[in-house]
């Protein structure tokens, strides 16, 4: 009988441990809040009865145990340092030249991750067990505060795995999530308390409570970034490690990227940007480290901060306002975006009534409904995005949002895509996606037809001139209705058609990013057409043989194959060969082999204001002689072409060596026609 309540009790042990993990740190729910609890009480009921097996790394010690009577101080075996701060890309560029001048001709790895809004925290794992945890305090010394380490949410009392470190030094922020701190300032307002601040004040409070079911209350939570003093690690590199404690049972940083050089890096730093309404806790920046340990290790300190590190920090700005209404935009692609109404609200100088919700998923997760106070956040140039609810503000006039079931422009059933979050009317034909479609076919960055805004495409389209894309090249056999309308006089007539007449002869490039092809965008369109030439050509190859061109891969691949190959996408494309659109001109093997150009192998870099030529116009011609128009300076930069103006870019190519041009010099070097290549004017 004994040996049987052991098992149980070890296999109880073993699914809590796992489930928790798999909550955690996988973001996985595989039973029930209600289930998870039957099996913690009955565990603990177990415990117990027989106390002999009560360990205490069981799960059922997260959280119980005395108040403490004070806090420990404990000195750390490695400092925790401050990381120095840039505020723009010029100064971090200025720290990949420090990095690379301390380890001159090295190959150098920098990661890239969210730089968390918490409080700074260590945990000391011996031979897998949680033995302490520590605050930074001033960095030499901190706080013992085990007590309450073991309360925080996802984090193990003893980790996964069979060959654990002699000693691991966890290093990380624990914070409180978006969404508990708005439940949290809930409770407070209902018993008459002052909600909290913000979350960081609430974890950094929660920390020195001497209760530990105190601090368990505001469900604090932890996430690993870094490593400290630790014996008998492995890991070679940060993303390494970082996968390591992943793989251990610890929520580690999510998205963290590392890059074989700053330009990658620093693009990887934008997109990252672009994505942090979807993070459940608050950022202030992005963390850029160099990914090598043995190359940290050589880098050093200075006295106050690694030198192998830097924060690349935004600053932040917040304010309140009322969701009057969310309402639903259809996209070019049919994507269903919900957006949130405010009441104006001034931030960071501009005002602000809307913002985007982004898809269903973040209404769920955020908890929005209408009429609700909100924070909204505006970090650095990011666009405005809702942070967390005010929940403690409802005062019971709110009602939640119903996602609609139907398009609410042409009322199609809706559906959401296989594996993802987005949904999307799946109407070709529905007028917004029209819309969308049309307004993005002409404009700059496709088809580029001047007279073609979208004041006029709503125009056309309540005339009922315009049913469908190819429906923009017989404008000319309805010149007398367009002229009958508003602000449509001769001239802005003529202007129209002489632009949709011009398109026509647009590089092969410009119409299959105008095409609209999910995934798309200018810089595929481009290698798709240098690689097979014509637009027929596209469509003969396989998925197979359009994933292996470089810089396509397998979803693109599929996504113009599928579009190409399908019943609209090919009756499309036959409407527009029929009404005369350039469809490009066949390759040779030898050209598909070799780019060739008087800018072949060439990389350049146009920054500051033009006076000849406008940005995309010098882009474009770059691209037909066979060169690569790059955003960003970098040593692999051959040319900087200059214009008025020019910053940080300008700098940098001075700084690295890279040869600067004028508009003038870069015409007259490269004997070029200072008119893009598809003979517009």
């Amino acid at each position: 009988m004994t040996d049987k309540v052991r098992k149980e009790i070890e296999s109880l042990r073993a699914d809590v441990r796992r489930y928790n993990r798999l909550y955690h740190v996988d973001a996985i729910s595989e039973v029930t809040d209600l289930e998870f609890d039957k099996l913690v009480k009955r565990l603990e009921a177990l415990e117990t009865e027989h106390p002999e097996y009560d360990t205490l790394d069981s799960p059922t010690h997260k959280v119980g145990g005395e108040p403490v009577e004070g806090f420990q101080t404990i000195e750390h075996r490695l400092p925790m340092l401050s990381i120095d701060n840039v505020y723009n890309e010029q100064a971090l560029s200025e720290f990949d030249v420090r990095v690379r001048k301390l380890l001159e001709g090295e190959t150098i790895e920098y990661s890239a991750e969210y730089k968390i809004d918490g409080v700074a925290l260590a945990l000391v794992y011996e031979q897998g067990l949680l033995a302490r945890a520590v605050t930074r305090g001033d960095g030499r010394r901190g706080d013992d505060v085990t007590h309450n380490a073991r309360t925080l949410l996802g984090v193990p009392l003893r980790l996964d795995g069979s060959e654990m470190p002699d000693v691991l030094e966890v290093r990380g922020e624990a914070y409180i999530s978006n969404s508990d701190f708005a439940h949290i300032r809930a409770q407070q307002q209902e018993q008459g308390e002052q909600p909290f601040a913000n979350p960081r004040n609430a974890t950094a409070g929660a920390l020195k409570l001497l209760d530990p079911k105190l601090c368990a209350a505001r469900r604090l939570r932890f996430i690993a970034h870094g490593i400290g003093y630790s014996e008998g690690l492995r890991s070679a590199t940060h993303t390494e490690y970082l996968d390591l404690v992943r793989s251990m049972g610890l929520p580690a940083t999510p998205d963290a990227r590392a890059f074989i050089d700053m330009e990658m890096t620093r693009e990887y730093c934008h997109q990252m940007a672009e994505n942090i309404h979807a993070l459940p806790f608050e950022v202030d920046g992005i963390v850029v480290k160099v990914n090598s340990f043995e190359q940290r290790e050589r880098l050093g300190n200075t006295s106050k901060s690694p030198r192998w590190v830097i924060a690349y920090k935004w600053e932040k700005y917040e304010a309140v306002s009322r969701v009057e209404s969310i309402s639903i935009q259809v996209g070019k692609t049919g994507t269903l975006t919900p957006v949130a109404h405010l009441e104006p609200v001034e931030i960071a100088g501009t005002t602000v009534s809307r913002s985007s919700l982004h898809n269903s998923d973040e209404i769920s997760r955020l908890g929005v409904q209408v009429h609700d106070w909100v924070t909204v956040e505006k970090a650095g140039k990011i666009i405005p995005h809702v942070v967390r609810i005010e929940e403690h503000r409802r005062d019971g006039t709110q009602t939640p949002f119903v996602f609609p079931k139907s398009c609410p422009e042409c009322d199609t059933p809706v559906v959401q895509d296989k594996g993802g979050v987005y949904i999307r009317c799946p109407n070709p034909s529905c007028p917004a996606q029209l819309r969308e479609t049309l307004r993005f076919f002409a404009s700059r960055g496709a088809m580029d037809i001047d007279g073609l805004g979208i004041k006029l495409i709503e125009q056309l389209l309540e005339a009922d001139l315009l049913e469908s894309l190819p429906d923009v090249y017989r404008l000319e056999s309805r010149r007398e209705e367009v002229l009958e309308l508003e602000r449509m006089g001769e001239r802005s007539t003529e202007k129209l058609m002489a632009g949709v007449e011009q398109s026509k002869t647009r590089p092969l490039w410009r119409l299959l990013t105008g095409l609209n092809i999910r995934h798309v965008g200018t810089r595929n369109a481009q290698v798709l057409a240098d690689r097979f030439g014509t637009l027929d050509e596209i469509a003969r190859q396989s998925v197979e043989s359009l994933a292996e061109v470089d810089e396509i891969g397998p979803i693109i691949a599929q996504s113009v194959h599928e579009f190409l190959t399908g019943e609209i996408g090919a009756r499309l494309v036959d409407e527009l060969r029929r009404l005369g659109l350039n469809f490009g001109e066949p390759v040779s093997q030898e050209s598909t082999d070799e780019v060739v150009g008087v800018l072949a192998g060439k990389t350049l870099v146009v920054t500051g204001t033009l006076s000849r030529f406008k940005r995309d116009e010098i882009k474009e011609i770059i691209h037909s002689h066979g060169g690569k128009a790059s955003g960003s300076v970098s040593k692999n930069t051959d040319y900087v072409v200059a214009g008025d103006k020019a910053g940080s870019k300008l700098a940098k190519a001075e700084q690295l060596g890279v040869t600067v041009l004028t508009e003038d010099e870069f015409v007259e070097l490269f004997e070029l026609v200072p008119k893009p290549s598809d003979g517009r004017r």
